[in-house]
């Protein structure tokens, strides 16, 4: 019997790639990647010469099948995504449960998360929160700001650059004013950033100055 390897890769500093994560994916049998452009520079930079398939959100479901038996053969297989734990906001849940459903052996490598360190440098309580992810586009985004504007515990969102001042705007909306918020973007890359302030101090900033690159939002729950 073969075995699932989720391993976690760099967020930005590729210095955060783990020595074992590296080590399984050089011993590995294949390696999944959610995009193999991305992917192969990464490898390349670590001198792994591993063979890599693509295996993202529109394949997936046809995939996980056959990928299950060959492991099931003896094969072991590693997930990655472009960048950080596979299957936060990222494939990876889908194998992974069908692994479990048959018997086949996971292991997640700890390793980075954009989540975490927005959050733990947000300020903010951590001992509780929730990970919402991307919110809706359209269709039940309202009924889940509704929802959320009762939420105590610290809520952790991911959000596009040209969707932050909509989103923060929202956030002013259904959950008042002086909610306090947290926006980290770049983590662990050159322009790293934090801003930190009520909802609708840090609308104004993003207002004046509109965000770059991957963001991360942390938001106070209701007191």
């Amino acid at each position: 019997m073969g075995k699932l390897y989720l391993v976690p890769t760099p967020i930005g500093n590729l210095d955060d790639m783990t020595f074992r994560a590296i080590k399984v994916l050089k011993e590995v049998d294949l390696i999944l990647a959610e995009d193999t452009r991305t992917s192969g520079k990464l490898l390349k930079h670590f001198e792994i010469a591993t063979h890599m398939h693509s295996h993202h959100m529109h394949n997936e479901h046809k995939t996980v099948e056959s990928l299950v038996k060959r492991m099931q053969a003896g094969e072991t297989i590693a997930l990655i995504s472009d960048a950080g734990t596979p299957a936060i906001s990222d494939p990876g849940f889908l194998l992974t449960r069908a692994c479990v459903e048959n018997d086949v052996a996971v292991e997640c490598l700890p390793g980075a998360t954009a989540f975490v360190p927005a959050l733990v440098n947000s300020g903010l309580p951590n001992d509780k929160f929730v990970f919402e992810g991307f919110l809706p586009d359209k269709k039940g985004r309202q009924t889940r700001f509704l929802a959320l504007a009762e939420e105590y515990r610290t809520m952790i969102f991911y959000v596009s650059p040209h969707k932050l001042n909509k989103t923060l705007s929202e956030f002013v909306q259904y959950f008042g004013a002086d909610r306090p918020v947290s926006v980290s973007r770049e983590l662990s890359k050159l322009h790293e950033e934090t801003v930190r302030g009520s909802a609708e101090e840090v609308l104004q900033h993003f207002e004046a100055k509109p965000a770059k690159g991957e963001i991360v939002v942390c938001v106070g729950g209701k007191k």
